[in-house]
């Protein structure tokens, strides 16, 4: 089966006369994605790249950068006021995480604040709310990365040549139980499932922590000499889907074949697959099956 990477409109976000959008990038493939995008559709926007984070290239003829440190971004509403922003894209992931000690804020944030610090402690989740929230407050509109590439939300059904076995499902089923289960907690949206029970959950080092573990775990006695075992990410349940939607692409498979996994099942429609030619070839070429399954899946 081939990617059905043209069945929405990739250029479904409108902006009026007046009106500017800018592109938060952290880490990861997807800030690029979007900028292409938005660049492909004739905007010009100001990119805001989180140091450590993005790796965004200097280009003046298509689009503003501004680098800013993380302990930074409570300041970022009067500069993005003052390239004229109206409309705003959060993608890509921020691993750093500065103490309480080194933010910096502007006074316009203080009567926030209170909220802001207590979601800053809890999980990704809440706080990405409590920042769309501060800043929708402040007249900038959050647009989710999916209304700006929809084209990279990874469809229903099997991607490739490869199909799941029954095992696999058993696999799949146990997986999005556990994902979704650590999910309400906010604590992460993935899981690895083999022989229908979960051997390992996504904590805080993400993905490429939970296939690294999941891959030393080959070693443990039960597990020892033995392939299988399916890959599973889902969207939190609730969770603001402007902000931190899973996604997958070619390392993801990569990854996923290095842990001797048999394949990865993402959310239809409420997660991304990047790189998507890619990921498919890649994942026929070690033998895995990349899955789209229905969000209403048990």
């Amino acid at each position: 089966m081939t990617m059905m990477m043209a069945r929405n409109d990739p250029q479904s976000l409108k902006l009026g006369p007046g009106e500017r959008i800018a592109l938060v990038a952290g880490s990861g493939m997807l800030p690029k994605s979007v900028l292409q995008s938005l660049i492909a559709a004739g905007y010009r926007p100001l990119v805001v790249a989180i140091e450590g984070e993005a790796a965004i290239a200097e280009a003046p003829a298509s689009y503003d950068l501004l680098h800013l440190p993380p302990e930074r971004l409570g300041q970022i509403v009067p500069r993005l006021k003052g390239h004229g922003v109206t409309h705003l894209v959060l993608a890509g992931g921020v691993a750093t995480r500065p103490p309480v000690r080194a933010l910096r804020f502007t006074p316009g944030i203080l009567l926030h604040l209170p909220r802001l610090l207590t979601a800053y402690a809890r999980g990704d989740d809440g706080l990405l709310r409590a920042i769309i929230g501060y800043l929708e407050a402040n007249g900038i509109r959050v647009v989710g990365a999916h209304e700006v590439v929809p084209e990279l939300l990874m469809p229903e059904g099997c991607l490739g040549k490869v199909r799941p076995t029954a095992a696999d499902e058993k696999d799949i089923t146990a997986g999005i139980t556990a994902a979704r289960a650590i999910g309400r907690l906010d604590i992460g949206q993935a899981a690895v499932a083999f022989g229908g029970r979960v051997i390992a959950l996504e904590g805080i080092e993400g993905t490429d922590g939970l296939l690294e573990r999941t891959k030393v775990l080959r070693n443990h006695g039960r597990l020892a000499g033995k392939n299988r075992g399916v890959l599973v990410k889902c969207a939190k349940p609730g969770q603001e889907a402007r902000a931190d939607l899973p996604a997958i692409g070619p390392q993801t498979v990569r990854d996923a074949h290095d842990a001797g996994l048999s394949g990865i099942a993402t959310e239809a429609e409420r997660s991304f697959i990047l790189d998507g030619a890619e990921a498919v070839a890649l994942a026929d070429h070690h033998g895995l099956f990349l899955l789209g399954f229905n969000g209403g899946r048990q």
